[in-house]
């Protein structure tokens, strides 16, 4: 079984949580949707919902996690026969694990994947690949970002499209090796190769990785690489 799964959240540190989750399974064939509002006791900050939507209103009422239907088909599915594919799904797996729960089959990262099958892009969020990939020439209707259930069905494309580059084992160690990177992707260098950011100024590099805490695991590694 392949599990397509995003996750909107009341912010991006430790301590945030889940508000909406969207699931799009596939087994056989046959495919299961599943798309949630949760509430986990935390507020929804305006920055957060001024990314998906979401407010306070409208989780009010709504259960958490664990009482969720799709708590209850992860739960089922938990097993190595299943893979759950996502978009940076350590960040993923990670909001998972706050609200108790801890994947055990196998797992597919499709930000890392695209970094490592297909370097010669720019940007890989999941939108700016959705475009450029061309992804959304398979949409039935227009999807919305930053929605949980559609973004989970832009991974199955993206997912879709790097099918035909490697093989889902190959994708499934592709998404735990790191990557080097060879342009930023942010910051006043954004779109500059870090080898020629590394002989012009070294200086603005090596800031970077004593002062952004929250450095991604591959920019560092590739930083520390180029320097």
């Amino acid at each position: 079984m392949l599990i397509f799964l995003d996750l909107e959240t009341t912010g991006l540190e430790s301590n945030d949580t889940i508000v909406s989750i969207g699931i799009v399974a596939v087994n056989d064939g046959e495919e299961e949707i599943i798309y949630e509002l949760l509430n986990e006791g935390k507020k929804i900050p305006p920055k957060a919902s001024s990314i998906h939507h979401i407010t306070n209103e409208m989780i009010q009422t709504q259960g958490d996690f664990k009482s969720s239907k799709a708590y209850a088909f992860l739960e089922a599915h938990n097993s190595v026969n299943a893979t759950l594919i996502a978009h940076n799904i350590k960040f993923d797996l990670q909001k998972l694990s706050f609200s108790g729960f801890e994947w055990k089959g196998k797992c597919i990262d499709t930000l890392r994947v695209t970094k490592h099958l297909i370097p010669e892009c720019d940007f890989f969020s999941l939108q700016i690949l959705r475009y450029e990939l061309k992804l959304y020439r398979e949409e039935k209707e227009p999807l919305l970002a930053h929605n949980a259930l559609a973004d989970a069905q832009v991974v199955k494309s993206l997912y879709g499209y790097l099918l035909d580059l490697a093989s889902d084992d190959e994708m499934c160690e592709l998404s735990f090796k790191k990557v080097l990177l060879q342009k930023l992707e942010f910051g006043k260098y954004a779109g500059r190769y870090i080898e020629e950011i590394a002989m012009s100024d070294r200086a603005y590099l090596e800031w970077m990785l004593v002062n952004i805490t929250d450095l991604d695991d591959d920019l560092r590694y590739s930083i520390m690489s180029h320097l």
